[in-house]
């Protein structure tokens, strides 16, 4: 009898992995306890953007006409219970507030609310970003709240989705990493990521904490590439070097690597911010607070790009203040192909400058709501040419395509002086110089 699929928790994660397992094959059931967000998703929709979700959703809901009928989605926990063979939980991990630590509540709510419903034989499998330790505790709440008793079972599978790429990267994932305790929750595991071990995805087999720390490690040292080639970007300021050309050369030495190599002002996200945090305070709490102690330079490096791109605003429109100054915002997500603004720098440079007493107009090709909710006191465009109207200087700060396509000679007709500042290193100097703008990047010579 084929497995059928539980998704505990529908957000970006879980929403994206509830339609691909669908894809994969399997009968899959999505619990959220927001009504809301299971009414959008039973009528095919997802209250994110994320290329290619919508699609598949579709293409798999029941109720929609030529769909294949395999996913269904409901609030109830009895309805799940019943239902499942395997249960992913891919319930949200915030940073606490005021606090370094991961927010365990929801996932501890979802354990909750489902161990004590489980009956018969199953595996319960997280994919939520957790701190090492977590898993183990969990196990043996799953076992003592459950009527079946060691028959629910708990594997760890922690997710690796890049946002604008989720859907990919769940179909065919780079690595599958799984941790477990036992061969029967390895061979489950195994079956239902049948379809992506046909095609070559590694499984790699380890016990709990190792998965636990995989995703944290994983983010740790792509956020630690980004501020090392930042901080370089601080250094060829000062010594009129140019960082592009320094990661062009760099990159080519196949022990580093081009990607990750781009100066700009720095990550941010749901993910990469809050990962490094909660790495931090378990490392703390495990007595190896001092191995993680350079996370706190490549948090104070990402977060100082801001302030600095702020800075190079406040330079370009006249170097004392921003009073009276209309400034353009090309970006509010914190990366392409998305509609996501947690922790944006784009949005804080913006908001900077906003409460700084400069007039900030933004434009995003996505992320306009969001935006407007998370700072409803900026200003806001329809068009990348509405936003930079009459501006004294246009920031360039979230690498979406359609900014990199812009006409640097019709932008010109409509700014109130032809300055931009590049906070991505993604624009063609050459072709904005060229067009009469003054062009700055962080980390490159002025001309």
């Amino acid at each position: 009898m084929a497995l059928r699929i539980t998704v505990i928790g529908t957000g970006y994660l879980g929403a994206t992995h509830a339609a691909a397992m669908a894809e994969l094959g399997f009968e899959v059931l999505g619990l959220d306890i927001v009504p809301e967000k299971i009414e959008m998703l039973s009528a095919g929709r997802v209250p994110m953007y994320e290329p290619g979700l919508e699609e598949i959703l579709k293409k798999h809901v029941a109720g929609i006409e030529g769909s294949s009928g395999r996913l269904r989605f409901t609030t109830s926990w009895e309805e799940v219970a019943e239902f499942g063979d395997v249960h992913f939980v891919c319930t949200n991990t915030p940073q606490k507030h005021g606090e370094y630590a991961c927010d365990m509540s929801y996932v501890e709510s979802a354990f909750d609310s489902l161990a004590p419903l489980l009956t018969r034989p199953v595996l319960v499998v997280g994919k939520s970003t957790v701190p090492v330790g977590s898993a183990a505790r969990l196990a043996a709440r799953l076992v003592e709240l459950a009527p079946v008793g060691e028959g629910a079972e708990l594997a760890w599978n922690p997710e690796f989705l890049r946002e604008g790429f989720a859907v990919n990267d769940t179909l065919h994932p780079d690595r599958i990493v799984v941790g477990v305790e036992s061969e029967r929750a390895e061979k489950l595991l195994r079956e239902v990521y049948a379809g992506p071990l046909a095609e070559g995805s590694p499984f790699v087999v380890t016990d709990f904490p190792t998965a636990e720390l995989v995703k944290t490690s994983a983010n740790s040292f792509l956020a630690t590439k980004i501020s090392f080639i930042n901080a370089m970007a601080e250094v060829c300021e000062a010594a009129d070097g140019d960082v592009v050309k320094l990661a062009e050369a760099i990159g080519h030495d196949e022990r580093i690597g081009k990607k990750f190599l781009r100066a700009g002002i720095g990550f941010g996200g749901g993910c990469l911010p809050k990962d490094i945090r909660a790495f931090m305070a378990r490392a703390g709490e495990l007595g190896a607070d001092q191995a993680l102690t350079f996370l706190r330079e490549v948090d104070s490096i990402n977060m100082r790009r801001r302030g600095h791109m702020v800075e190079l605003a406040r330079e370009a429109v006249g170097g004392s203040s921003f009073l009276g100054k209309r400034v353009a915002v090309l970006g509010a997500t914190f990366k392409p192909d998305s509609d996501d603004v947690r922790d944006s720098p784009a949005l804080n440079v913006a908001g900077q400058i906003h409460l700084q007493g400069g007039q900030v107009t933004v434009f995003d090709p996505k992320g306009m709501d969001n935006a407007r909710r998370l700072f409803p006191t900026l200003g806001y465009a329809d068009t990348a040419l509405d936003a930079v109207r009459g501006a004294d200087v246009v920031l360039h700060l979230t690498e979406w395509r359609e900014f990199r396509e812009l006409d640097p000679e019709a932008l010109g007709e409509a700014v109130g002086r032809r300055i931009i500042l590049d906070g991505r290193n993604a624009l063609d100097p050459e072709v904005w110089r060229g067009a009469g703008w003054t062009y700055r990047a962080m980390g490159r010579p002025k001309a």
